[in-house]
């Protein structure tokens, strides 16, 4: 019997590789809040994947649960594993951050995720069957940019959840993140369009740019068995970008 993955941010560059990758062993809950490109992606999903859609705003915590309890009870469909892909990003200075701006941060990128969590060990809702949990990071949470302050601590913040939850809930759930580098993806082909930028990022990255497939590979590995004495961890996916002092 399959087991079902639920995945947020399923229509971004990122989120729509993990769909696809994990549709050959799950069966998958899609969401985000596009609905034309999440059913988009359920045509590109593998023929023995059993897949369903779900339209989430995850900055709206209410609204977020009471969906997902009403749509899980509805379908009589129990989740076993969740990928927390979804997330909020926008360079802001400093001087220029507010509050709505943070609490969107914050809400979208951290408090959903321990709010999906919260309710998927719950034996009422999901007949505590939740047994693992990859949240997409950022190579950012451990480290500083300009311009990203609130992305950045909201990263910190994630991964942070991640290691105190794996304790938590350990051995029935094991969670980890995956903290990406550059990755080229749909909506980041305008930026390594540019040379000066791709010519800067190759000389960082001892591996060269990474792909969204890369990520998937991780998030898939991090699902299975293979990994099932492995919680609480970062796994950093940068192709070297995060120990390169040499540029």
């Amino acid at each position: 019997m399959r087991e079902t993955v639920l995945l947020t941010g399923a229509t971004a560059g990122i989120g729509e590789e993990i769909a696809v990758k994990l549709s050959e062993v799950y069966d998958l809950i899609l969401t985000g809040r596009n609905i034309e490109k999440l059913n988009e992606l359920k045509s590109k999903l593998s023929d023995s994947c059993t897949s369903h859609i779900l339209a989430l705003d995850l900055s709206n915590l209410e609204n977020t649960e009471k969906t997902l309890v009403q749509f899980l009870n509805e379908n009589s469909i129990n989740v076993h594993k969740l990928v927390h892909c979804a997330g909020f990003m926008k360079m802001i200075p400093l001087k220029l951050v507010n509050n709505d701006f943070m609490m969107e941060c914050f809400t979208t990128n951290v408090f959903s995720a321990n709010l999906l969590i919260k309710l998927l060990v719950n034996k009422k809702i999901n007949n505590s069957l939740l047994n693992s949990v990859v949240f997409i990071s950022s190579n950012i949470s451990n480290r500083g940019a300009k311009a990203m302050s609130t992305y950045g601590a909201s990263k910190s913040a994630l991964d942070g959840l991640m290691r105190n939850l794996a304790v938590e809930l350990a051995p029935r759930v094991r969670i980890n993140s995956v903290l990406p580098g550059a990755v080229l993806t749909k909506m980041t082909q305008n930026i390594f369009d540019n040379e000066d930028v791709m010519a800067r990022m190759q000389a960082q990255y001892p591996l060269g740019i990474g792909y969204a497939k890369d990520i998937a590979d991780a998030v898939n590995y991090l699902l299975s068995d293979d990994a099932r004495w492995i919680t609480g961890q970062q796994i950093t996916v940068d192709g070297g970008r995060s120990i390169n002092i040499s540029s």
